[in-house]
């Protein structure tokens, strides 16, 4: 329980600073500038930080929940694995939905497919690596 704790506390971190590196670099700021219209002035950076521990630990949840029907032997194989289902999951079905719903460039939406999957598959190598559920 304590290293499920620590795990999803340390991932929630994670999320936060892989979220920042993803949304506010220069080439995001330009990609996602056709959101500028609706997006917030400010974020509210403790609401934030809150959101990402709680994913945190849901994400870790999820994994001990499915981790004898992920394929693979190992941890590292298991954990790529959740990395594409959570990929798509939380990733692929928004780009889609924003790309039905919404006038954004293909560059920005497909800025969002690569940077997702790149940090799903870290957050996947980190549960896979640390997390293995006991009986």
């Amino acid at each position: 329980m304590t290293r499920y704790i620590v795990v999803s506390i340390a991932s929630g971190v994670l999320f936060g600073i892989l979220d920042g590196l993803i949304n506010a670099n220069p080439l995001a700021q330009r990609l996602y500038a056709v959101y500028k219209p609706i997006a917030r002035a400010s974020v509210n950076f403790l609401a934030g930080i809150v959101i990402d521990l709680v994913y945190g630990f849901v994400l870790a949840g999820v994994f001990l929940l499915l981790h004898q029907s992920l394929p693979g032997q190992s941890g590292l194989v298991k954990g790529l694995s959740f990395a594409l289902l959570a990929w798509f999951f939380r990733v692929v079905m928004s780009v889609a939905s924003s790309w039905m719903m919404f006038e954004v460039p293909a560059r920005a939406l497909l800025y969002t497919l690569v940077a997702g999957l790149g940090e799903m598959l870290i957050l996947g190598v980190v549960y896979g690596l640390a997390l293995t559920p006991t009986v």
